[in-house]
């Protein structure tokens, strides 16, 4: 039987495409982002960044789904710079919001999921009070 090898970058983006489609889309971002142009390219097509989720459901609550500071800080000072304005949707998790939610405006933002984030910090966030100036200011 005779091998062959394919690099990923020679295959056309229409497989590339249907390939990422099969991984979330926190991972098509933090795996591939600044490989190269063409993947670069790709992966900041709106099917990759309309929707972001930063967390998952596991057994009876979620869990964020950054698990080291260093694949947040990655996300929060290379990635979501780049994309801020294609980002309509973020589920995110009270332990990384005041991460992602400062980075950068999302000018295109139309809905926020928050998760494990308590009453407290849920009226402040929404009465714009101590919240949002402990979480947003610079």
């Amino acid at each position: 039987m005779e091998y062959s090898c394919i690099e990923l970058n020679n295959l056309p983006d229409e497989i590339l495409m249907i390939i990422f489609q099969k991984l979330t889309n926190i991972d098509v971002l933090y795996s591939f982002h600044d490989v190269n142009q063409r993947l670069n390219e790709i992966i900041h097509d709106r099917i990759f960044t309309s929707h972001l989720t930063f967390v998952k459901w596991s057994l009876d609550n979620f869990i964020d789904l950054f698990s080291s500071d260093i694949m947040l800080n990655r996300f929060c000072l290379q990635i979501l710079p780049s994309i801020h304005d294609k980002i309509q949707w973020l589920d995110i998790d009270l332990s990384s919001i005041k991460h992602v939610l400062r980075v950068a405006n999302y000018p295109n933002l139309d809905s926020l999921g928050l998760y494990n984030i308590d009453e407290e910090s849920a009226q402040c966030l929404f009465n714009g009070k101590k919240f949002l100036f402990e979480f947003f200011l610079f």
